[in-house]
């Protein structure tokens, strides 16, 4: 069970990072040189929003998988603490391969633009995940969707019944 749950959960970051490059918003650069490029408008504010829609789409995706984990747990008895653990470490994985895929799917055709454009072409830039702390989002969420499910599930039944 931990590893059918690790490798769900981390099969979801496929998805995850193809969104993020999707709305995550991309800072103009403009070509000096063959090669060389320099942003434009450096206190643009698209680093941060990057940064932000990877914590949004990751704490959503935490909260998802811990949740529907915590779902499927509940129909097989006794497996809790190993597909908890398993949703959590796919969780790191998924967030690890969210970044991956976000990141990797522009730099190639970038540098190729940035080596046969003339100065003064303006290009967007690739994304990059600037926080690296934001890769504790899914992790966190998932591990607090499951807490949250398993507490109120434990009240529950301990409250006498009326």
């Amino acid at each position: 069970m931990f590893l059918a749950a690790a490798a769900a959960t981390a099969v979801c970051g496929i998805p995850a990072g193809y969104i993020w490059a999707a709305v995550a918003p991309r800072a103009v650069v403009a070509v000096i040189a063959r090669g060389t490029a320099q942003v434009v408008n450096p206190e643009t504010s698209a680093f941060i929003a990057a940064d932000l829609w990877f914590c949004l789409i990751g704490a959503i995706g935490g909260l998802l998988t811990g949740a529907l984990g915590c779902w499927i747990a509940a129909r097989r008895r006794g497996r809790g603490p190993a597909v908890a653990a398993g949703l959590i470490v796919g969780a790191l994985a998924a967030a690890a391969i969210m970044l991956w895929i976000g990141e990797l799917g522009g730099h190639a055709a970038f540098r190729h633009e940035l080596a046969v454009s003339a100065a003064g072409t303006l290009l967007h830039a690739p994304l990059g995940l600037g926080a690296t702390s934001g890769l504790a989002f899914w992790p966190l969420c998932t591990a607090l969707a499951i807490t949250v499910i398993e507490v109120t599930a434990r009240w529950r039944a301990a409250r006498p019944s009326s």
